[in-house]
């Protein structure tokens, strides 16, 4: 009897240590996320801003141009 509790204990134990590393990587792929997720925020602001300068650019640029019956 003694031995299977120290066995369950032990079994316990290693299950504590498992779920305490998965958590820890859990909370790890959460910030990593977060940080994605940041990123992916200021890179639609970025492409976001081009694209609106790239329309001026063109619109600008299209003011200028001569007709082809020129």
């Amino acid at each position: 009897m003694q031995e299977k509790i120290i066995e369950l204990e032990t079994k316990l134990s290693f299950q504590e240590d498992l779920l305490a590393n998965l958590n820890d990587e859990l909370v790890q792929q959460q910030r990593q996320i977060s940080e994605l997720l940041r990123e992916l925020a200021l890179i639609k602001t970025h492409m976001t801003e081009l694209t609106e300068l790239n329309g001026k650019i063109e619109h600008e640029n299209s003011e200028h141009e001569v007709p082809p019956h020129y």
